[in-house]
């Protein structure tokens, strides 16, 4: 190590100055020493890293003065309480946006949730016997009323769902799974992983493409606990191909007294066909084909809340609830809440279309997706300073978090164009925005789809367009 790094070591700033300089500003006041102390360390050991790994640079390197050390050290903290967690703006026309926190919640799923948060509630407690309940209960009828289960159970994802009909029904046992039906679902969570956590034992019949009945009853033996059909939510398998219907493992299942399961992943309670979307088995028809229980999510095609979904028959039902690992799986009281709201809107179709976000932005027709796109493009237009390129142009939006994943859904979007900055300067600097704004870039432009708009963030998007760029004239 040279003399000059050596130096800069030997000088760097005290943590105890910093402090003194905090206090002393009562910048901090009120915030615990130990948090302060922290944040002086931090940025101590920050100049530390630096200078180690500074190679040789003719000592360019200097430190800052106790003073910038400890104004580093005050915005450190003061960051902390800066909410990292933000609602953005999606522009994107990915409806089901996984990285933008899926389904967005209907006005009444929001309401409940305020209601409930704001005091006690009678989550495990029987209004009518006066004694403990299930809080499972708030949400059971309506759930079985909508899909003609039997009984419902709800933990927190539908991974969590999967894990624990695994365990419940399969545990030590072979658990019998289409090649092809192995998937890798998002944040790298394969099927195999979680049945191996489950305690189940994975047996693969079939081939990527093709797998018959008669795979599945010549890979029943002694050690069989389970049938599993998992639907392929993230991809499709096209052209030479081959699955069992559900309908056929049901009856092999009860053939050998073996119960059926099918994980649905996106849970579809409308006939999405009748909007000129793709086939997707709804709940309703999956358990009329008699099949024990079956596992989907909340915050996908239902749009609700991030939950998982259990129905089936009675009896099958009891086994998993009575499961161990039930309680470390449960859902809390506020998703409990939007739960029961969002579901509450089912009971009128049409209300669940127009009032259940992700819903109205899969089956909102073109032309009326074509007529808001040209109102946001007006808009820009009469807001926004000239030299700027604003056009409308035809594209495709997709359902996104696995669901529908082949189908583009036609769309209208609104390009922008600036002569003063690239798309995707324009692009970062609306995602640093307040409320961030995530768009796409194409073309050197930057996108705007009005599907995944609600009409409010529509002047959002020209306010901050018209600060940005008016920033950036001077």
């Amino acid at each position: 190590m040279d003399d000059h790094r050596k130096e800069l070591l030997k000088n760097l700033p005290k943590i105890d100055e910093m402090m003194l300089l905090l206090e002393r500003g009562e910048r901090l006041a009120g915030v615990p020493r130990e948090l302060v102390k922290e944040a002086c360390r931090s940025v101590v050991e920050e100049i530390r890293g630096r200078i180690l790994a500074d190679k040789g640079k003719n000592g360019e390197l200097c430190l800052p003065m106790e003073e910038e050390a400890a104004d580093r050290a005050a915005r450190i903290v003061e960051g902390f309480g800066a909410y990292r967690l933000r609602r953005v703006i999606n522009a994107t026309g990915v409806i089901l946006h996984t990285n933008l926190g899926r389904a967005p919640l209907c006005r009444e799923a929001i309401e409940r949730i305020i209601e409930v948060a704001r005091g006690y509630s009678n989550l495990e407690y029987n209004l009518e016997k006066g004694e403990r309940g299930l809080r499972y209960d708030h949400v059971r009828e309506l759930l079985c009323a909508l899909s003609g289960a039997e009984d419902a159970l709800v933990v927190n994802n539908n991974a969590a769902a999967v894990l624990l009909v695994l365990n419940a029904l399969a545990e030590g046992r072979e658990a019998i799974v289409s090649r092809g039906e192995l998937i890798e679902i998002g944040g790298e969570f394969r099927i195999p992983e979680v049945m191996m956590k489950s305690g189940a034992r994975l047996k693969e019949v079939g081939t990527t493409n093709r797998t018959r009945l008669a795979d599945y009853e010549q890979a029943i033996g002694p050690e069989t606990g389970l049938i599993l059909k998992v639907h392929t939510s993230n991809f499709r398998i096209m052209g030479f191909t081959e699955a069992a219907d559900l309908s056929s493992l049901v009856n092999l299942g009860k053939k050998h007294g073996l119960p059926v399961m099918d994980d649905l992943g996106s849970g579809c309670f409308i006939e999405l066909d009748s909007y000129g979307l793709e086939r997707e088995p709804t709940v309703r028809d999956t358990l009329a084909t008699g099949v024990d229980v079956v596992t989907f999510s909340g915050d996908k095609l239902l749009g609700g809340p991030q939950a998982g979904i259990i129905l089936g028959k009675r009896e099958t039902l009891e086994r998993i609830r009575k499961n161990p690992l039930n309680r470390a799986l449960r859902i809390d009281k506020l998703t409990l809440a939007a739960l029961e709201a969002t579901l509450v809107k089912y009971l009128r179709p049409e209300e669940a279309l127009s009032d259940i976000r992700v819903l109205r932005a899969l089956t909102e027709p073109l032309a009326d997706v074509k007529k808001r796109a040209k109102r946001l493009a007006a808009m820009l237009r009469r807001a926004l300073p000239e030299g700027l390129n604003i056009s409308i142009i035809n594209g495709t939006s997709m359902a996104g978090g696995g669901s529908l994943p082949t189908r583009e859904i036609p769309t209208v979007l609104v390009g922008v164009r600036a002569t003063t900055l690239s798309a995707a300067a324009l692009e970062e600097r609306l995602r640093q925005w307040e409320t961030p704004i995530i768009a796409r870039v194409a073309d050197e432009m930057v996108l705007f789809d009005p599907r995944t708009l609600d009409r409010e963030e529509f002047t959002a998007i020209r306010d901050a367009l018209r600060a940005l760029l008016a920033n950036e004239m001077g």
